[in-house]
Parts: structure tokens; sequence; C-alpha cells
């Protein structure tokens, strides 16, 4: 049951984005900055409460955290189905983010809390995997749906979760809370959240409002003065968000620039496919979402079969391998795409090119990151990943409505283009965070112990006496 759960909420990624054209119809006169907050409501959203959520579990139980997370989800894609208007939509969504951040950090403590210790690998692999599927899955599940009605996207979570609810409180077992700390910052979790959605407001809205409108610009200046003051109060914290500092662990920053970069051009892909293939192309949601595919399916048959290679020739050579496919496949699209659809010769080579380079470049990304932390940060430290990937997602849609403006139609060709080219320059600058993390580890000292590994971040604030800004 936990991991039908982790797949319905792996599942509504891609669905939704495959009913995004038909949400527009649906509520028209919505324009495409107005649809974005469909995603990055929910994307903000469930990177600043990640940390909140998995502590919660750690400190009161991972099972009550588990269900409630369910349950929430569940009720909230019960409200985004019966959403009267975009804006309800939105605050649904949002909803939903937060069960789904109770779900995702405590569903693989209850999964090792049922399995033995010798299987925890295997596990673990079985418990990533869930995501490709689901990918994989995603687009031709969501456009059968959108066939019937939008709304059927989010219904298909209700008897999903309401199933895992009911089998999670006969089956799941009852691991005791592992501590009695406080939680981490909520002020931070709120200022990252105003700071992220205020940055991602204004690029989505520039387009409509204009740059220099005062609407834009005070969005901007929310931001700016956000994004300080979080980082100021995260670096005074006694118990932060985030562990910032980690960054300055060189491996695991370059990790981290590498996924943020990786995964803006990964939003700004996926969802331009999405638009053109329906909205230039005209072709239905259906269709749409059988041609996609390839691409998502192919990522985690990529990730199982470079694993031993991964072992062997190390994290860089395959970020860099994976960042090259995905900008020749994204270049590609930006060549050969026209007007008239041509499948064979247009998308599928890109789909081809792009899946592969995301099944070499984004979990070697993730492992690389979490690998370079001293086994006494691995949590906070995937964490911060997983923070990263949602608000790299966020601000890639808010770019690619930027560029392509309120409307999708002929005259979008051309931003389409510059989008595209915009993620393969993207998809380069992750390759060479590939080559900086082939370079050599620096030799540890021969009396190096096991907790040295933080000395390499400096002095690290004092959680007893730091003060709280």
């Amino acid at each position: 049951m936990v991991v039908l759960a982790v797949f319905m909420t792996n599942l509504d990624l891609w669905i939704v984005n495959v009913a995004l054209p038909d949400l527009g119809r649906s509520f028209a006169p919505a324009t495409l900055g107005d649809l974005s907050w469909v995603l990055n409501g929910y994307a903000i959203t469930l990177a600043a409460l990640l940390v909140v959520a998995g502590r919660l579990g750690d400190r009161i139980g991972q099972r009550p955290v588990f269900l409630v997370g369910v349950g929430v989800f569940t009720a909230a894609s019960l409200a985004c189905a019966l959403a009267p208007n975009l804006w309800v939509l939105v605050l649904a969504r949002v909803v939903q983010a937060a069960g789904a951040a109770a779900q995702l950090p405590t569903s693989l403590a209850l999964l090792f809390a049922t399995v033995p210790a010798d299987r925890r690998t295997a596990a673990t692999r079985g418990w990533a995997a869930v995501g490709g599927l689901a990918a994989a899955a995603g687009p031709v599940l969501g456009g059968l749906l959108v066939e019937i009605d939008w709304r059927w996207v989010f219904v298909v979570n209700v008897p999903i979760g309401v199933l895992a609810i009911l089998a999670g409180r006969a089956t799941l077992p009852h691991p005791a809370a592992r501590e009695n700390g406080p939680l981490p910052d909520a002020g931070g979790a709120a200022l990252v959240t105003i700071a992220v959605a205020s940055l991602t407001g204004a690029l989505v809205q520039a387009p409509s409002w204009g740059w220099s409108a005062p609407r834009t610009l005070g969005l901007l200046a929310v931001a700016v003065v956000t994004g300080v003051w979080f980082l100021r109060r995260t670096a005074r914290h006694a118990n932060p968000l985030l562990e910032l500092h980690l960054l300055r662990l060189p491996r695991f920053g370059v990790a981290n620039a590498g996924t943020m970069l990786f995964g803006v051009g990964f939003a700004i892909m996926l969802l331009s496919n999405v638009l053109w293939c329906q909205d230039i192309w005209h072709w239905s949601a259906l269709r749409t979402g059988a041609a996609l595919v390839p691409g998502p399916a192919l990522v985690p048959i990529v990730t199982v079969l470079t694993t031993r290679l991964a072992a062997r020739v190390g994290h860089g050579p395959l970020v860099t391998a994976g960042g090259l496919l995905f900008a020749v496949g994204i270049t590609w699209r930006a060549i050969a795409a026209t007007a008239a659809p041509d499948y064979l010769t247009d998308l599928l080579p890109s789909m081809i090119l792009t899946g592969t380079g995301v099944g070499l470049a984004l979990g070697t990304l993730v492992a690389a990151g979490v690998q370079a932390l001293p086994a006494n940060r691995a949590a906070t430290g995937s964490a911060l990943v997983n923070s990263f990937r949602q608000i790299s997602a966020a601000v890639g849609v808010a770019v690619l409505v930027t560029i392509l403006g309120t409307r999708v139609d002929l005259s979008a060709i051309t931003g389409f283009r510059v989008a595209w080219l915009l993620a393969a320059g993207l998809a380069l600058a992750t390759a060479a965070t590939g080559l900086a993390l082939s370079r050599p580890r620096a030799a540890a000292p021969p009396n190096r112990q096991p907790g040295d590994a933080d000395r390499d971040l400096g002095p690290l604030p004092d959680r007893g006496n730091a003060r709280s800004a």
C-alpha cells in the first residue's frame, strides 16, 4: 500500500501536464500564466513542506503522518475534480501537495520497517522504480482520462487513496518515533514559499502585465527580499528548514547545481511537448499522451541498465553523457519541428534522445549528491536535493510561460524554438557539472575518521545556542 500511494503521487505529475490544455479550454479566458499555477502551486508547496513533514514523521511516528498525508491528498484530489473555477483548483492543488509532502518522506521509512535488513537495497530500488512506472503510464492514462473529462484526472486518485488508507490501517507497521527535537523552521518554510512563488509569479505574469509594470516589479522585489531573509534566517536559526551549509561540500554543491540546471530544462521540455502537440498540431490528449510515452518509458530502463556502469566509471561520465544527449534531443526539436505534424522525424527522435539523457543524468545527479554527504547528514541532504528539484520544476514552467506569452498558437512557434534552445543550453551546463564530478576526489588523510567529513563544511552552526532570526 505504501508503493500504491507513492505511485499515485508520482502519476499526478504526468497526467496533470497532459490535461493542462483542456483545463485552459474549460476555464477560458484563463491565460497560460494563470494555468501554470496548477503545476507551480503544487511544486512550490511540495518543496517547502518536504523537510517539515519528514521531520514530523520522525517525531510523532511515520505511520500516522503517512496515513494523514494519503487522506489529505485524496480529499484534495476530490476537491480538484469538483473545482468550480481555476483558482479553487489551484488552492486544492496546494493542499494536495501538502498531502504528498507527508507521504513521500515517510513512505520509505515504513517500507524499511516491513522488510528484513538484507532486503532493504532491493526495496529501495523498487520504491524508486515506482516513479519510472508512473512516468511511463502517466501520459497515456492522462490522455484516456482527459478524453472523458479533465476532472477524471483527479477523480482517479480517490479510489486509489481510499484503498491505500483502508489497507494501510490494517497492515502498516507501527515504528516508534525516532526523535523528540524541535521541528524545522516553519518561518523558513513560509519565506521560501513566498520567495519562489513571487519569482515565478513575476515571470508568468510579465507577458500580460509588462516587465516594467508596478505589479511585476513588486513581485520581483518581494522575491528578492524574502529570498535574502530566508538565507539570513537559515544561517542563524537553531533548526533551519534546509541545511544550506552542506552546499559547501564541493561534490554535493556541484551535484545540486546540476540538478537545478537539468530540472529547469526538463520542465521546459515536458510542458512544451504537451502544448505543442495539442495547441500547434491540434492532437487530442490521448494521441498526445501516446506520443510522449517513449521518453518517460526509457528513463527507468536506462537507469537500471547503467547501474553497474555508474559503479565502474563513476557519476561524472554518466551525467556528462546524459546532458549532451538531452541537449542534442531538444535541439533536434528546435531545428526539425514544423506546424505540420511529423512524429517520426520530429518528436520521436527527440523523445528517444531526451529520455535516454534523463535516464543517464537525473538519477545519477541525485545519487552523486547524496553519496557526497557524511552519513549523519544523509537525510537532511536528501531533503535539500528533493526541494531543489521541485523548485527547479516551478522555475522551468515559469520560464516557458514567459517565453511563450499568454496564448499558444502558430504565432508562438518561434517562442517554442527559443525555449528549446534555452533547455539545450541548460543541459550543456549540466554536462559541464558532470565533468566537474569526474575529477578525482582529494585523497583523505591516512588517519581520517568517518565523522571527519563534517569538517569539510567549516564550522557548523551551534544548534543549541544559535539564535532564531
